[in-house]
């Protein structure tokens, strides 16, 4: 079985994040960068149905040069290959315009199977790997915690609000990761060594039949700015709880207004 995993490197969720000096981007000089977390589920899961049937993982992702990181810790991992896709014009591209790159990716590629995270944690769209199945043409699945395969057909359990429901759909099927599919293995030093002479295979937009002025976005970031500071903590004084309440209710009605 051809299964193809979707990464994306993001900063590490304990990064301090700051707003750079264009006011629409982060610093960047200082942060740690990862696979997404939703990634590695998808990695993970991919590696557990190659262990059961065989086949090849082959890790696709859009990036700068440092992206090689992230592709080179899915291969430690137990992944086959990789594939970045590194351009320019790419790097300036919204979800749908990724969506599209990587669509175009993967018709030059064999796939049975195709596993996302269900959302990168840095931008938090939960666009990419929905819009993937649906330039591709496949049936999508998002938001799995559980997925059997069996005679060309894939069973999936979804999380919805308030529940759960399970789908069934032929091969091709493009799903995402959701929290409780599995958990992530560490890549091994054994695993670390074998990941070096691994083939990465870097590719152009070019290289994918796409005209790079094609692709404008269609989102724009106007600016970024950090949450406002909290403001400390308050003491309600009383001699007695009834007091306490008291002046609690009044502060609520008259400083904060909720009453």
């Amino acid at each position: 079985m051809d299964i193809v995993v979707l990464l994306k490197q993001v900063p590490a969720t304990e990064s301090i994040i700051a707003v750079g000096g264009d006011g629409k981007s982060i610093k960047t000089d200082d942060l740690k960068w990862v696979i997404s977390p939703y990634d590695e589920f998808a990695v993970e899961e991919a590696l557990r149905i190659r262990e059961g049937q065989g086949g090849k993982v082959t890790i696709l992702t859009v990036g700068p040069d440092k992206a090689t990181e992230a592709v080179r810790t899915a291969l430690a991992m137990g992944a086959d290959e990789g594939v970045l896709i590194n351009d320019p014009a790419a790097l300036a591209c919204d979800g749908l315009g990724v969506a599209r790159i990587l669509a175009a990716a993967l018709k030059q590629m064999p796939f049975d199977l195709v596993i996302a995270g269900q959302r990168a944690v840095d931008d938090d769209n939960y666009l990419v790997g929905t819009a993937v199945a649906e330039y591709m043409g496949i049936p999508n699945i998002s938001m799995v915690n559980r997925e059997e395969i069996a005679d060309g057909k894939i069973k999936c359990r979804q999380t919805i609000e308030g529940g759960t429901v399970t789908l069934e759909a032929d091969l091709p099927v493009l799903f995402t990761t959701q929290r409780g599919l599995n958990e992530p293995r560490y890549a091994s030093l054994p695993g670390i060594m074998k990941a070096k002479k691994k083939p990465l295979e870097t590719k152009s937009l070019a290289d994918l039949g796409i005209d790079a002025a094609t692709l404008q976005p269609v989102t724009a970031i106007a600016a970024l700015q950090p949450p406002p500071e909290r403001k400390g903590g308050r003491i309600i004084e009383g001699e007695t709880a009834a007091e306490k309440a008291a002046e609690l209710v009044k502060l609520l009605s008259e400083e904060a207004k909720v009453l």
